[in-house]
């Protein structure tokens, strides 16, 4: 039997993906510790569990056959991956967002506006797509807080109830791109591992008909 190795993305995902894969016959073992790859209650599927980030890379690289991943981080990494499968759940949305009372989408006098992100890539074709000029300042970090800084005038960020926006007196001006969970797969494993990798394909798909999560 081909094993398939299939990487988790550490944080919001990591929960739904891991009830999903419960429900495909497919749970990964408990108490897993600090092991790196944990094993699961079908034999021919192991887990990694990596940043969320890290997910595309490790699939694209052929490290894992398989991941579950957000929209806007496979969009972000531009990874050359196969895209079989909308898991629904994971909702949220990419926006541009600025404080209430921020001229949009152009500042006075021919400036040019600073843009607060983690999705450079992201936030540059959107503005790049409109003929709108930005300069992008990448940061790590809390991105709501750049506007009250004087960082950016303007972000570029994930967007689920909205409740942190309003907390910091921001506002929602454009959708960049609407995300959701999706699982990926290495172009070489799908052809050599493809009985073990249809069978996985067809509980998973299953699993979401049978109770579906809710966005």
């Amino acid at each position: 039997m081909s094993r398939l190795r299939v990487a988790l993305a550490k944080g919001r995902l990591y929960e739904p993906s891991v009830e999903r894969f419960r429900r495909a016959g497919a749970a990964p073992a408990p108490d897993a510790g600090r092991r790196l790859l944990i094993p699961s209650s079908d034999p021919g599927i192991e887990f990694l569990v990596v940043k969320p980030g890290d997910v595309p890379v490790y699939v694209e690289s052929g490290a894992a056959d398989l991941g579950v991943t957000g929209t806007d981080v496979l969009r972000e990494s531009g990874a050359d991956v196969l895209e079989p499968l909308e898991l629904g759940f994971g909702f949220c949305r990419l926006v541009v967002a600025t404080p209430a009372v921020a001229p949009y989408p152009a500042l006075p006098g021919g400036i040019t506006a600073r843009v607060a992100t983690k999705y450079p890539r992201l936030a540059q074709a959107h503005f790049g797509a409109a003929g709108r000029p930005v300069d992008i300042i990448q940061v790590n970090g809390s991105v709501e807080v750049a506007p009250l800084l004087n960082l950016a005038h303007w972000i570029v960020d994930l967007v689920d109830t909205g409740n942190t926006l309003r907390a910091n007196g921001l506002v929602e001006r454009e959708t960049v791109l609407q995300c959701g969970a999706i699982l990926v797969a290495n172009r070489a494993s799908q052809k050599l591992k493809l009985d073990a990798y249809l069978d996985l394909m067809e509980r998973l798909e299953r699993a979401g008909q049978a109770s579906p999560e809710s966005p």
